[in-house]
């Protein structure tokens, strides 16, 4: 029978949910608490929220936000983490802290733009850099023929104005003789 406390958390978590860029699930068994502690810190750097919650209410909020095919994976301990920003922020944490802990916590599956990716294929996910370094280095490849082509330019200029100089001195010289 369901309580009106556990319908809340519902009716929370299917909020979460639908308002998350990006979704992962995770084993958090044998973490102890001080590196559990760290890893949320990690986490909330990055605007993303770590949440352990029991998997029968989970499963529940999970079709009432819309989640298909993640049904599977709630077996175990599930901590549930959701990023509201950058949907790839939480693959980078939480891969860096599993080497740096002996793969604790087990990322279990992520959710991202309808599509499910696996442990191996998260740890793709987590070396893409970050959206501020992508937009950097589009730019900078977007200005990279701009300023060459800019450069060719000037260079033209300057030999078209040495070359009228070059035709006014002589002209003087021819005149002035």
């Amino acid at each position: 029978m369901p309580t009106a406390q556990k319908e809340a958390t519902v009716a929370e978590l299917t909020d979460i949910l639908k308002r998350a860029k990006g979704l992962y699930l995770t084993d958090f068994t044998g973490l102890d608490v001080p590196s559990f502690t760290l890893l949320r810190k990690q986490l909330r750097e990055e605007s993303v929220s770590y949440r352990v919650i029991k998997n029968r209410l989970a499963k529940l909020a999970i079709k009432q936000a819309g989640v298909e095919g993640l049904d599977d994976v709630f077996l175990g301990p599930t901590g549930l983490v959701c990023a509201d920003e950058d949907p790839i922020a939480p693959a980078r944490v939480l891969t860096k802290f599993a080497e740096e802990t002996d793969g604790k916590p087990a990322i279990k599956a992520g959710y991202i733009d309808g599509e499910i990716f696996v442990a191996d294929q998260i740890e793709r996910l987590a070396q893409i850099p970050p959206r501020d370094v992508l937009l950097g280095q589009m730019v900078s490849a977007m200005q990279s023929p701009i300023s060459g082509l800019a450069f060719t330019l000037n260079g033209i200029l300057q030999k078209l104005v040495g070359t009228l100089h070059a035709v006014a001195e002589k002209k003087k010289e021819e005149g002035g003789e």
